[in-house]
């Protein structure tokens, strides 16, 4: 791998798991050596991704996961992951969204991340089939002056689609297909389970791969969030081909091979890092 010492966790982390899914499965005393960490460590590291349901821990090491996931976590358990991921993912795909112009949410954590950054954001319309998102949104309308609350000028103006109520706080199914089917948006920003070249988008929910396909069709502009752990994780339904991304949006602990696999099919891959000012931006086109 040669690595550095002083990769942060998540780092680590991302480099364990691309080693896993190359190489079909690692042992403790190979990652050690390779990382130039402790046995411990990289317990711990295991640990962490065996919580995250990325690998399954066998004796002396760990192994991939079946490719084909079709358990779908709540919202909740899903918001506990990738936090700081999350943030600066959202912070940079924030970006992407211009004043007065329509955008759509697909449900899920990141996208709701991302609506916090959003709402200062003047006249935007907002389509979204996620309560969650929906609701930061529905928070932010209003704020109090000297006489008690009123509408907040420039609130953006937000369209819930309706829809059946997935595990993970979406709404999916034919009303909310048909009410996205009936508009256009500038920008759609769209979380996934999983992101891989042969699979391409993917989720554990038939229902949520149809309503998304229906948002990818209704965009004009494609822009995927996920993490790093998205990376090579395949879900039961494929919604898009990654020739239909328009940008992808990842973390910094995204290795660096797979960087470069995206870079050569996507037109545009953004990496936010915390520590850049304020994102570290890398597009395939330079």
């Amino acid at each position: 791998m040669g690595v550095n010492q002083n990769l942060l966790a998540e780092q680590r982390r991302a480099l364990i798991l691309d080693e896993i899914r190359r190489r079909g499965g690692a042992r403790v005393n190979e990652l050690t050596r390779r990382l130039n960490v402790s046995d411990m460590t990289v317990r711990r590291d295991l640990d962490a991704l065996a919580r995250q349901g990325v690998v399954e821990k066998v004796h002396g090491g760990a192994v991939p996961v079946a490719e084909a996931t079709t358990h779908e976590p709540g919202f909740e358990a899903k918001s506990a992951l990738e936090l700081s991921a999350k943030q600066d993912i959202a912070r940079a795909a924030a970006r992407m969204a211009a004043r007065g112009s329509a955008i759509a949410l697909a449900g899920g954590t990141t996208a709701f991340a991302l609506a916090h950054q959003l709402v200062d954001i003047p006249d935007l319309t907002v389509v979204t089939n996620s309560v969650r998102v929906a609701d930061v949104f529905h928070h932010a309308q209003r704020s109090v002056t000297a006489s008690g609350p009123a509408a907040r000028p420039g609130a953006a103006t937000v369209v819930l689609t309706g829809g059946v109520r997935t595990p993970s706080d979406t709404l999916v199914g034919p009303v909310a297909d048909a009410a996205i089917r009936s508009l256009h948006f500038d920008v759609l920003f769209i979380g996934v389970h999983g992101i891989s070249v042969e699979a391409g988008l993917s989720t554990p929910n038939l229902a949520e791969a149809e309503t998304n396909r229906h948002f990818v069709r209704s965009a004009r502009r494609v822009v995927v969030l996920a993490d790093h752990t998205k990376w090579g994780t395949v879900g039961l339904s494929s919604f898009a081909a990654l020739e239909e991304v328009d940008a992808l949006v990842t973390d910094a602990g995204l290795p660096t091979r797979a960087r470069a696999e995206i870079a050569e099919r996507l037109p545009e891959l953004v990496v936010a890092d915390a520590s850049a000012d304020p994102v570290d931006v890398r597009r395939s086109a330079e």
